[in-house]
């Protein structure tokens, strides 16, 4: 009796492994090609969140230091969860008519490199998040203009700054940026 030659055994698997990986590339490029209006175009378009401020309140003031808690909320409109990496902003302060730059600060870290820490916030999808910061000012007191502002019942303050934020992965999407601009 006579045995099989082995090398027809490769020969067939390895033919039947090359039809799975035709048939496999031709129905992932068959459903990728659609038309202008495809629900994958919808899907992968970003709606800009927005941010708002939501408060500013000063803590503490004495001639050393001066601390003020500020508040954002930010609202995601999308239908899908969204990640923002980094909220960076700038504090304006005025008891009167001049306006004065307070301090510049930022929430979060856009990540580097390949290995990175995670320090982003996650926003639910229809959903909002408020996010805070404390800002210690040092020696106020040499300012005789950022005192009048702390030590004043009812500044007026204003803030702008950037957020960067991008679907629910990390790998999903491009980054987005948005622009901001809020008063109280």
């Amino acid at each position: 009796m006579k045995l099989l030659n082995p090398k027809i055994f490769v020969i067939a698997a390895i033919v039947i492994l090359i039809g799975i990986l035709v048939a496999i590339f031709i129905s992932t490029s068959t459903s990728d090609t659609f038309d202008e209006g495809s629900t994958q175009e919808i899907q992968n378009q970003v709606e800009p969140i927005t941010i708002d401020l939501e408060s500013v309140e000063i803590l503490q003031v004495t001639d050393r230091a001066a601390i003020i808690e500020i508040q954002f909320k930010l609202d995601n409109p999308n239908s899908r969860s969204v990640i923002a990496q980094q909220l960076k902003y700038s504090l304006y302060g005025s008891s009167g008519s001049e306006e004065y730059k307070i301090s510049s600060g930022g929430i979060g870290k856009r990540p580097e490199g390949m290995v990175d820490g995670s320090n982003y916030f996650t926003l639910l999808s229809n959903n909002s998040i408020i996010l805070k910061d404390k800002i210690t000012i040092e020696f106020p007191g040499n300012s005789p203009e950022l005192m009048s502002i702390l030590e004043s019942s009812n500044p007026s303050w204003r803030v702008e700054g950037d957020v960067f934020f991008n679907l629910s992965s990390m790998t999903s999407g491009q980054e987005n940026e948005v622009h901001f601009e809020s008063t109280k």
